[in-house]
Formats: C-alpha cells, sequence, structure tokens
C-alpha cells in the first residue's frame, strides 16, 4: 500500500507536467501570431495612392487659366464642369490615348532653386494632352516629347509648387484618389441614332476603360472609345430611358447607373448619375 506522502508526490507531479504542457501550448500559439500578423484586406474597387515618381512640369496659358478650357478630354469649360483651374496637360506617355483623362496627381517642386520654401504639393486634374513638339530637342524646348514624362500645368496650378519665373523644375508625382463631390456627370452630344458621352466627375482613379449603354427597349449595347473621356454608341436610342455601365480604367470596378436620363432626353444636356467611385 502507497504512503500519503508517495501519494502526494504523484499528484503534484501530475499538476506540475499538466502546467507546463498548457504554458508551452500558449507560448507556442503566442509566437505563432506575433509572426503572423492579421492584414486587414484591401477593399475592392478602391484606388490607392501610387509610389512616387519624378518627372518635370512647366505651365501654359495666364493667370486665368483661360488657355486650359476645353481640352482633349473634352471637358468644355473647366469652370463649369468642376475641375476649375488646378488641372494639367499630360503628355502622350502619360496620356495613355486618353485613358488618363479625368486622373489626379499630387506634384510637389524639388531639386530646383525655383522651388517654393518647404516644397508645397498641390494636386490636379488630367484635362488635356501635351503634344510631342518633333522642332524641339527633348531637353531644350521639346518637354512633352515620348518618352519624356511631362506635366504642362495651368498657371495658378504650377504657382502653388514653384516660382513662375523658373518656366521648367524637376517635380515628384504620384496618382492619388479624385474626390469628387456627387455621382458621375454625363454630357450627351450626337443625335437620335448616335450617341456621344464625355463622362466627367470621376471619382477614384478617375478614368475610365469601357462603358455601355441601356435603353428601356435595348438590351446594354457597348460604347467604343472615341478620344479623351468620351464613348460613343451607334443605335436608335432616342425616346427612351437611359441606364449606364461605367468601368474604372484603373481599379476594373464597373458601376451600373439605372435611369441617368430620362426619357426625353436631348443632346447639349448633362445628367448626373446617382454612382460614383471611390
Amino acid at each position: 500500500m502507497a504512503s500519503p506522502l508517495h501519494s502526494w508526490s504523484i499528484a503534484f507531479f501530475l499538476i506540475g507536467w499538466t502546467v507546463s504542457i498548457i504554458c508551452t501550448s500558449n507560448a507556442a500559439d503566442y509566437a505563432y501570431t506575433s509572426r503572423t500578423p492579421t492584414i486587414a484586406p484591401r477593399t475592392p474597387g478602391v484606388f490607392r495612392p501610387s509610389p512616387w515618381a519624378l518627372a518635370h512640369a512647366t505651365f501654359y496659358g495666364d493667370e486665368s487659366a483661360s488657355a486650359t478650357m476645353g481640352g482633349a478630354c473634352g471637358y468644355g469649360n473647366l469652370f463649369n464642369t468642376g475641375y476649375g483651374t488646378d488641372t494639367a496637360a499630360l503628355s502622350s506617355t502619360l496620356f495613355n490615348n486618353g485613358y488618363a483623362c479625368g486622373s489626379c496627381y499630387q506634384i510637389k517642386c524639388v531639386q530646383s532653386p525655383g522651388c517654393f520654401a518647404g516644397y508645397p504639393l498641390t494636386t490636379v486634374t488630367a484635362t488635356n494632352l501635351c503634344p510631342p513638339n518633333w522642332a524641339q530637342d527633348s531637353n531644350n524646348g521639346g518637354w512633352c516629347n515620348p518618352p519624356r514624362t511631362h506635366f504642362d500645368m495651368s498657371k495658378p496650378a504650377f504657382m502653388k509648387i514653384a516660382q513662375w519665373k523658373a518656366g521648367i523644375v524637376p517635380v515628384m508625382y504620384r496618382r492619388v484618389p479624385c474626390v469628387r463631390q456627387g455621382g458621375l456627370q454625363l454630357a450627351f452630344q450626337g443625335n437620335g441614332y448616335w450617341l456621344l458621352v464625355y463622362v466627367m466627375n470621376v471619382g477614384g482613379g478617375g478614368d475610365v476603360s469601357g462603358m455601355w449603354v441601356k435603353g428601356t427597349k435595348t438590351g446594354w449595347i457597348s460604347m467604343s472609345h472615341n478620344w479623351g473621356a468620351s464613348y460613343q454608341a451607334f443605335a436608335t436610342l432616342s425616346g427612351q430611358a437611359l441606364s449606364f455601365k461605367v468601368t474604372s480604367y484603373t481599379t476594373k470596378q464597373t458601376l451600373i447607373a439605372y435611369n441617368v436620363a430620362p426619357s426625353n432626353w436631348n443632346v447639349g444636356m448633362t445628367y448626373k448619375a446617382n454612382v460614383n467611385f471611390h
């Protein structure tokens, strides 16, 4: 028969062995979780800023920015369409055959005595193309010649980062989300058999890669890229309320805007959707 002392020794041994296993298990679990932290998933369809890159910037026009109105993207009067004077024309390397229209860039002057103290940032929207000038050397006047990455900014935008007398300055830039108020805006041109739509006030990536239109009497009709920020459909759509699908060039997200235009829509009018990218 075992003595009471021997029984207590066995009991203490078993308790100590159990505690040791539990502590070791917890320590292993802690070590594992500390090595592999939980990372929140990226929100699908949300545009994120790009890394900083080096380019150069000039300006065109005067302080009124009247020379920037219109432009290759087709936004017309930039005050009426909400873009104002914080705009830039992109070299063809950035312009991407118009698919960069509406994209937003954060820019700061660097490595130049013309830069303002503190190297302030400004944000501009791409509204125009800065075409090549093959009569000038790429490093002496042909600033927008491929493969140069160049921003020809409105003068008011340029004057937020550098002295205008500097003429041309090195800059750091990055794509940033476009912050827009309200939904997409669709400006109609064409006629009852050919609909040309300029897509404006695009949030998120700011850009568009594809578009579809649907009348109350049709299925979804694919629209072809015309130029800049415009898409066209060769179809009989007069007398029908129109809905649109729009795909972002950068995020690939597709939005559906139902009944944007009423059945009595007209060319020359701009219609507002209740959806936008972020």
